[in-house]
């Protein structure tokens, strides 16, 4: 495997210190090294990938140097668009060296999520006309690999893909961790809004802990998951998800589950849903500051006002809390219950990162997941 520091410093000899991207679960060591090593404006943690390519290519511009973006394959749709339009060498041929954690690789056992993206990874690089190699796990190949990687680029000034594998890394863990107060654990606030639910309730719960820990929940109260779409995947996309349920149903009440990195990869989304008005509309912010699902590298989540955006995109009532006293509060206060209820409402739970050590994965199917909401959607 490749030590972290001994990458970062064959890209530092071939002129490269700057990053920008969507962290990974395949390099969170990687990741968490150049946070510990790097000032905070040499490693920009984007609100999605399509962004970290825009920051890119300004660095760019700026510079003339070239720049990094790291992602997880699942990542590719969203820099579809900046490869094609922006960076393309028939538009203005902006290189970027692009590391791209190959999660579901065929052969390779995955999470169902990931089975499809990893057919496609090396596909999709080869229709958008990007060279690439997978990067090889012992030191002195990946030097040589890097050192093409970058000629290629001051040649051609093209993008070129380093394409990660699972175990490419020697462990890192993180030193420079932000210090927290905060106490309550997201699983215990997911359990006390779920006790709290109306019996016609749906949820859509965002990809990541929050569906693991949903279903545990629900096995555990022995209430079954056809009340529940568990987004595995499509992450950000959870809040049109339920948003689209909610304006078919009217009378239905639904809830998405989402997360701070989601929530903030499509911001957007948040005013669309504003915009339309569902008076049965629910948005459950758990916020940790953190995607905690792929190494804990942090969000901007606890340093912006997700209330106060809410509201002024239009969402009919905002709250935030950050104690299981004060949700319990809030989940019983008359504003949440009918006839004064009226949405879309947005609550920020503000929780600590981390999760059970012995936290499960759903052991349904996605299409099994699907049918059971549908059928309990007919009623």
């Amino acid at each position: 495997m490749l030590r972290p520091a001994f990458f970062v410093e064959q890209l530092k000899e071939n002129g490269i210190d700057f990053f920008a991207g969507v962290p990974d679960s395949l390099l969170k060591n990687i990741c968490a090294y150049i946070t510990d090593t790097l000032p905070h404006e040499q490693n920009i943690i984007a609100a999605n990938e399509g962004g970290a390519m825009g920051i890119a290519a300004g660095y760019h511009l700026a510079t003339g140097h070239i720049p990094v973006v790291y992602m997880q394959n699942s990542g590719e749709g969203n820099i579809i668009n900046p490869l094609a339009s922006l960076t393309d060498k028939e538009v203005y041929n902006i290189p970027v060296l692009l590391l791209i954690g190959w999660r579901g690789r065929p052969g390779v056992h995955d999470e169902p999520q990931h089975v499809k993206q990893g057919k496609v990874t090396t596909g999709l690089l080869n229709t958008m006309g990007i060279n690439y190699t997978v990067l090889s796990k012992d030191e002195e190949a990946a030097a040589k690999q890097i050192k093409t990687a970058v000629d290629y680029m001051l040649k051609t000034s093209e993008c070129y893909a380093l394409v990660i594998e699972k175990d490419t890394f020697d462990a890192y863990t993180l030193k420079n961790k932000a210090e927290s107060t905060l106490t309550l654990a997201r699983e215990e606030a997911i359990e006390t809004v779920v006790e709290k639910l109306p019996a016609n309730a749906a949820v859509v719960s965002t990809t990541g802990m929050i569906s693991r820990e949903l279903f545990e929940i629900r096995e555990r109260k022995g209430q079954g998951h056809g009340h529940d779409f568990l987004t595995v995947g499509s992450m950000g996309h959870a809040s049109q998800i339920a948003l689209g349920i909610a304006l078919q149903q009217p009378s239905r009440p639904v809830y998405c589950f989402d997360g701070d990195g989601a929530a903030i990869m499509h911001m957007g989304n948040m005013a669309i849903t504003a915009s339309m008005q569902p008076k049965n509309y629910v948005h459950v912010v758990f916020n940790n500051g953190a995607h905690d699902s792929v190494g804990g590298q942090p969000t901007v989540g606890l340093l912006v006002d997700m209330p106060a955006i809410a509201k002024a995109m239009g969402y009919k009532q905002v709250y935030s809390v950050s104690s299981k006293d004060e949700l319990e509060s809030l989940l019983a206060s008359s504003a949440l219950q009918l006839p004064s209820f009226e949405g879309p409402v947005l609550i920020e739970i503000r929780v600590k990162k981390g999760n059970r050590k012995d936290l499960g994965r759903p052991t349904t199917t996605p299409i099994q997941n699907k049918e059971a909401l549908m059928d309990f959607l007919k009623h």
